[in-house]
């Protein structure tokens, strides 16, 4: 199954989703992660909340969608960019109303990167229930 999450800058949330399906989906999965205007880096913020959960971000990059491998995707979830998140064409679309939480403080942005986690596993059972 082959999962994008789609956000501004590709620097946060999308990153965080992303590494949360590697985390939760097993090895019958492919994330991917990209942005309308990738910012270029990931958000240090990001990678240090996720090392809070035993997870490296340090290893993504922050790319454009036309990086992403052109195949058919399983699952786009938009992470509330609104109409600056283009469409890509999908079996399952999804957006996700979340909070941009690269300014915020560490207690309040782990409360983001928890609720898309929780996210993130209710999507993969809702998907793998179809399957």
């Amino acid at each position: 199954m082959r999962f994008l999450f789609v956000c501004i800058e590709n620097s946060c949330r999308s990153q965080i989703a992303e590494a949360f399906v590697r985390i939760h989906g097993g090895n019958d999965v492919e994330a991917f992660s990209g942005g309308s205007r990738p910012s270029g880096i990931v958000n240090l913020r990001a990678i240090e909340s996720m090392k809070d959960v035993g997870y490296d971000l340090s290893t993504h990059t922050s790319k454009p969608l036309d990086s992403i491998p052109e195949s058919d995707l399983d699952c786009v979830v938009t992470m509330g960019c609104g109409d600056e998140c283009p469409w890509v064409p999908a079996k399952n679309r999804y957006d996700w109303d979340i909070p941009d939480p690269g300014n915020m403080p560490p207690d309040e942005f782990a409360d983001v990167r928890d609720d898309i986690e929780r996210r993130v596993k209710a999507l993969l059972a809702e998907i793998n229930q179809r399957r």
